[in-house]
This record gives structure tokens, C-alpha cells and sequence, in this order.
């Protein structure tokens, strides 16, 4: 006889749905339930505790389930790239990039530090703002590059409102910080921007 949940290979689970994928951790009903009060994951799984158990089969369990998964999910990503290993992928960065930074009520400024050889050094988040925005100051920038002897930055933002069309802002810094670190001999490889789900590369608009 055939077990009733058998073992999902990597691409069925990519064409499973977000309310089956929550069935498997929770059951089908209370993840129906859950979705259609939240209406996507990043609602639900960054929602008040208060407002989780109000709902009908989330007790203090299953809400801490919900809450830890958010976490694994990010440490998941951030060993996509590790220290001293060449980034593998233009998506990889992205994953890991989302991961850290998609779910943020309020705008952040990071740095993905490379040495020569495009191996990971670190990163880091430089500047933190509000809703609408963040001041990024090209010397801090540079500042930091060369404390960690970097040859390359891959920079990234993300915007809350989940929509990730750079502005005119986000042009205008960009071809700053890549005149200063042209100055001390730092490639600027790509400035993202990450909103709900997608990221936008400015490098592959042309603007680097």
C-alpha cells in the first residue's frame, strides 16, 4: 500500500500551492482559514501573535511553528552564499537578498562585500530608515569596502510598499556610489531593489 503523503520531489513542490504547502505544517482547513483571512504568506507569517490565535486552530504550538518558519527560511538563503565561496548565481544573490530583506516594515541599505574573485567577505546593512526612505551616505560606503579589503559591492535596498521600480532617487545615488568606489578602484557589480516577491536589477536596466 502507498503511504498517503508521499515524499515530494523539489518540482512538485514548486507547482504546489500556498495553501497546501501551509497543509503540510498545519492541516488543510486551518490553512484554508488562515490564507484567506491574511491573503498571502508575508501577511501571515509576520502577523501579530494576537491576531494568529484568534483564529480558529492556531494555539501557542502552532503559532510558534509559524513564527520560527520565517527564520529558517533566512538562515536557509544566507547559506546560499557563504563567506569565502564565489557567488554560484545571479539568483542565488537575489534569494538570499529577498530573504533578509522582503519582509521589513521600513527601508534598509546593504552591502554584499566580494573580494577579487567574487568570493563572499560579508553583509552587512549600513543605513536603516523609515517607510518612505533611508539616507545613504557614499563615504560610509566606501569606508566600510575598504575595512574589509572588498574589490566589488553588490548593493541592495528593498521598499516596503513591495513594489521594486527603482525611482529617480535610486538612480541618482547609484551612479554616485559608483563614482566613489571608482575612485579607490571597487567595482560596483549591481544595486537591487527588492520589493514583495521580486527584485529589480539597476545592471541589467543599463544603469551601472
Amino acid at each position: 500500500m502507498s503511504p498517503q503523503n508521499p515524499t515530494m520531489d523539489e518540482e512538485a513542490l514548486t507547482d504546489t500551492s500556498d495553501i497546501e504547502l501551509l497543509a503540510a505544517v498545519l492541516d488543510r482547513g486551518t490553512a484554508t482559514r488562515l490564507m484567506e483571512r491574511f491573503g498571502n504568506l508575508r501577511s501571515l507569517l509576520h502577523a501579530e501573535s494576537e491576531h494568529l490565535l484568534a483564529c480558529a486552530g492556531i494555539g501557542r504550538q502552532r503559532l510558534r511553528t509559524l513564527q520560527v518558519l520565517p527564520e529558517l527560511a533566512k538562515r536557509y538563503y544566507s547559506e546560499s552564499l557563504p563567506c569565502g565561496e564565489s557567488i554560484r548565481s545571479p539568483a542565488d544573490t537575489e534569494a538570499f537578498l529577498q530573504a533578509h530583506m522582503r519582509h521589513l516594515d521600513h527601508e534598509v541599505f546593504c552591502c554584499l562585500f566580494l573580494d577579487n574573485r567574487h568570493r563572499v567577505l560579508c553583509f552587512d546593512t549600513l543605513f536603516r530608515g523609515t517607510i518612505d526612505g533611508t539616507s545613504v551616505y557614499p563615504r560610509e560606503v566606501v569606508k566600510e569596502a575598504l575595512a574589509v579589503n572588498a574589490a566589488a559591492i553588490i548593493l541592495a535596498h528593498n521598499h516596503p510598499s513591495g513594489v521594486a521600480e527603482p525611482s529617480q532617487a535610486d538612480e541618482r545615488i547609484t551612479r554616485r556610489l559608483k563614482s566613489a568606489l571608482e575612485l579607490v578602484d571597487i567595482r560596483l557589480l549591481d544595486h537591487l531593489i527588492i520589493g514583495d516577491g521580486r527584485a529589480t536589477s539597476l545592471a541589467s536596466r543599463g544603469l551601472l
